[in-house]
């Protein structure tokens, strides 16, 4: 297991857990008696709810403080909530499935993002110069594509574009990249086209670039693209700890959902992104139940594609 947990780390990138620390038991109390809760998630749109909920004071109402800790990604986080050195986490679902696949003791309790289901108005998509001769996911064959991760959501959705338009995915050549150095390398043409979701993405629509395919939208419908998770040791051991955190959690999302405008406002809290970029965004959606059936459709391609090592178990992750 040790080995485990530390190769998955070092795939996610050397020091990508941030204050990681020393164990922190799951059971830490603040002098008033408030369980303090640590979360790991990425600084994106994607996890602006959370940031609401704890501004909205919707996790201290159910007696938790919430630390709100910074990793590079999904595959980083779950070594950290495995060790308990942070109790919850936000990560896409196939890395989820990856880590599941792998032997990791992880269980979705709630959902973390979703597409729009819009083809054209989804926070997330391929995108390529003004000028470049590709028109469709078609003509990615051959062509070098960035993703923020290797073998994860990115490459298996943008497969699915890519077979969807008639093309070979199989001839695709991806390669790894930060998400905010792609509207650079797309520029400069070292890549060809770039998997990219907000803010990267209205960045380079903004510059002139265009999108040939929205990748969660051809993957499923409403595709659930996220979750929040734990431990099943801490289910175990703190059930009620973990149903308020879910409660929580489900009410952040619904504001957020019906309260773009401080959706908008509450970026400006933990992301560079300027007013101006923070008002054209393209908003996910945040439903509080996660869609079961898009994320088999996500398990099946990712089988089809070698990513995971088994056959992810959907009735023991998800909630």
């Amino acid at each position: 297991m040790r080995r485990l947990l530390a190769g998955l780390a070092a795939a996610a990138l050397a020091g990508s857990l941030v204050a990681c620390g020393s164990d922190s038991g799951g059971g830490a109390k603040t002098e008033s008696g408030a369980d303090q809760v640590k979360v790991g998630v990425i600084p994106i749109v994607d996890v602006a709810p959370i940031y609401l909920g704890q501004q909205k004071g919707f996790f201290k109402n159910r007696n938790i403080e919430l630390a709100l800790e910074a990793g590079q990604g999904g595959a980083a986080i779950v070594p950290g909530v495995v060790n308990n050195q942070t109790q919850f986490g936000f990560s896409n679902l196939t890395s989820l499935m990856i880590a599941q696949t792998k032997g990791l003791p992880i269980k979705a309790v709630a959902a973390g993002v979703s597409s729009t289901g819009e083809a054209g108005k989804d926070f997330g998509a391929v995108v390529v110069k003004a000028d470049s001769p590709i028109k469709t996911a078609k003509d990615l064959a051959g062509k070098k594509i960035s993703v923020n991760t290797l073998k994860n959501i990115g490459d298996t959705v943008t497969r699915e574009s890519v077979r969807k338009a008639g093309g070979d995915d199989k001839a695709l050549n991806f390669v790894e990249m930060a998400f905010p150095t792609m509207p650079a390398a797309l520029e400069k043409g070292e890549i060809d086209a770039a998997w990219v979701v907000e803010p990267q993405l209205s960045t380079i629509k903004a510059a002139g670039g265009r999108e040939i395919a929205s990748t969660f939208v051809d993957a499923a419908p409403n595709l659930t693209v996220a979750a929040y998770f734990t431990s099943q040791k801490l289910i175990t051991e703190n059930a009620d700890l973990v149903k308020r955190f879910t409660e929580a959690i489900n009410e952040s999302l619904t504001y957020a959902d019906a309260h773009p405008d401080e959706v908008r406002a509450v970026l400006a809290t933990y992301t560079k992104i300027d007013e101006k970029q923070r008002a054209s965004l393209v908003l996910p959606k945040w439903p509080t139940q996660i869609n079961k059936e898009s994320v088999q459709t996500l398990a099946s391609l990712g089988e089809k594609d070698g990513i995971f090592t088994g056959t992810p178990d959907l009735a023991k992750l998800l909630p």
